[in-house]
């Protein structure tokens, strides 16, 4: 489900520290219920090699496209990826998160782990239209229960990302990200089954 972006603006988030300069493009309620410590356990499930993630037939093709042009059009080498002229989120990050745990790099697209603590977890993609970040905030129900919020932040980059980024904007909220959503709580639920 979606949420208003006060779901994220609102919290005493660390990353606010770092990324002034980043569009909240949206934030989503995961269906990931758990107890106060196991953020860990939900960002370890993130890091698997994908085999069990089964998103839905539009995710797939919508993905597929966007490989495709990505290899045509040259978006992805490695030349605008995370290097001298894109620095790493990692580079604006204080000393204490710097210091400490990064967390796992995601297997199943090329998002690199930032930095991960007690109840947050943020990890980027660089490329030629986007420096994307993906925020995994873990947040107490009022119930004695916790679960995960996810908001996606992007720094546009030049025209191209400019006339991109809005474009693909509602392929993203109506198919890719409900279908991720949806993949996500499934797995995490099926995890707490076993």
């Amino acid at each position: 489900m979606r949420l208003p972006n006060t779901a994220f603006t609102e919290r005493p988030w660390r990353i606010h520290e770092f990324i002034k300069d980043f569009e909240l493009e949206d934030v989503w309620d995961l269906d990931t219920p758990g107890g106060p410590d196991d953020l860990a356990l939900l960002v370890k499930q993130f890091s698997g090699d994908g085999s069990d993630f089964k998103p839905s037939p539009a995710y797939k093709v919508l993905f597929a496209i966007r490989w495709k042009l990505g290899a045509l059009l040259k978006w992805d080498n490695a030349e605008h990826g995370v290097g001298p002229r894109n620095p790493s989120l990692r580079d604006r990050l204080p000393e204490d998160l710097r210091d400490g745990p990064r967390g796992p790099d995601l297997r199943t697209v090329p998002m690199k782990s930032v930095y991960q603590a007690h109840d947050e977890w943020a990890t980027e993609v660089v490329n030629k239209t986007v420096h994307a970040v993906m925020h995994i905030g873990w947040v107490a129900d009022g119930n004695g229960k916790h679960h995960a919020q996810m908001a996606v932040l992007v720094m546009k980059k030049g025209t191209l990302g400019k006339i991109y980024m809005p474009a693909i904007l509602p392929l993203r909220r109506v198919f890719v990200t409900p279908s991720l959503v949806k993949t996500i709580g499934r797995k995490w639920n099926a995890r707490s089954t076993v």
